[in-house]
């Protein structure tokens, strides 16, 4: 296996831009699914739908029941009426956030903006030494409610469509309110593969992590053991690690839908060296080189050329698998990222 250091350009390839996906397709679980042998190498082609038949009864689906926040929200500055773009980061309590703040200029200390024609208001208390801002909102009844119905799904820059409906960008059992992105790899699911797998005997279970905006973010450092991770806040309820800890019992496969289930079982083995109820925040950083502790296969996305989720696809299936299979889906025309197609890597 490859060991650091190790180039971020080792993990580049060509990606025509038409094959970045766009919208969604319909419905979920048409989507089209390479698999990937991680030990040979060897691809094959199904689509979404046909995952039952490729997971065994005695495995288990852990899965990310985080919820993406809308979190893109437009305010309107008192006095001047200025337009400034807000993109909610972390709730920090006491009805204040970090956010994002385009264009920055407009949102000083002090500045005060109205949203969704005065439903709520919002105070910058104070700009952060990297330019986020913290606001204190002011609102009645339930932020979340309100944020519903004035929020935009804060959708990665590569997609520039509009979003028709907010529950594309969803997982059918998203549940804890909280990313700021979405755990794409579960977006394939619909409640009626998930209750074929259940009718199969396949057990799930489920995690939480806040996906940051930092998934987003270019590694760029030259080495890729020299990028520091972003944190993100994770949760493993104790049902979730009894059925790890079954299914590695009765040689069953844990199979992790998406990075962000993938990081969050490992990283409660690495914290606790078992599989128990857990939580905390989390900056692991998975490559090539990394030892695997619960993790036994992965459903998840084709992800960005020179990105930390091709590094961590790269440390389960071997770059060179994962680079050659990446070569034929672009050849096949599968489309690519949140809104593209899925792989499953056994």
């Amino acid at each position: 296996m490859e060991t650091a250091p190790m180039k971020t350009s080792d993990f580049n390839f060509e990606l025509p831009g038409e094959l970045i996906a766009q919208t969604p397709i319909e419905p979920r679980d048409a989507s089209r699914l390479m698999t990937l042998d991680r030990r040979t190498g060897e691809t094959g082609h199904r689509h979404f739908y046909e995952i039952a038949e490729l997971i065994r009864p005695e495995d288990c689906l852990i899965l990310n029941d985080s919820r993406v926040l809308p979190a893109r929200i437009y305010g309107v500055k008192e006095g001047t009426g200025a337009n400034v773009e807000f993109l909610l980061l972390e709730n920090k309590g006491d009805d204040t956030w970090e956010v994002l703040c385009k264009p920055g200029k407009r949102a000083r200390e002090g500045s005060r903006f109205t949203f969704g024609e005065g439903l709520f208001t919002g105070e910058v208390i104070e700009v952060k030494e990297d330019g986020n801002r913290l606001v204190k909102f002011t609102y009645e009844g339930v932020f979340f409610e309100l944020l519903d119905r004035v929020g935009q799904m804060p959708l990665p820059p590569y997609i520039k469509e509009k979003l028709k409906d907010k529950e594309r960008y969803q997982t059918v059992y998203s549940k804890e309110v909280g990313s700021a992105a979405a755990p794409t790899a579960g977006l394939h699911f619909t409640p009626e593969l998930l209750d074929k797998l259940r009718e199969r005997g396949v057990e799930t279970g489920y995690v939480t992590l806040h996906v940051g905006l930092g998934t987003f973010r270019p590694v760029s450092a030259e080495n890729i053991t020299d990028h520091k991770m972003h944190a993100e806040h994770y949760y493993m309820p104790a049902a979730t690690a009894d059925l790890i800890n079954r299914t590695k019992e009765r040689g069953g496969r844990v199979i992790a839908v998406g990075t962000t289930s993938c990081r969050t079982i490992e990283s409660v083995a690495q914290r606790e060296g078992c599989f128990r109820e857990s939580s905390g925040w989390t900056d692991i950083f998975i490559y090539p080189g990394y030892e695997f502790r619960g993790v036994d296969a992965l459903i998840t996305n084709f992800h960005l050329p020179e990105s930390t989720l091709i590094m961590l696809v790269s440390a389960l299936a071997g770059r060179e698998n994962v680079l050659r299979a990446y070569e034929e889906a672009v050849r096949e025309r599968y489309r690519f990222f949140s809104f593209g197609d899925a792989m499953f890597i056994v």
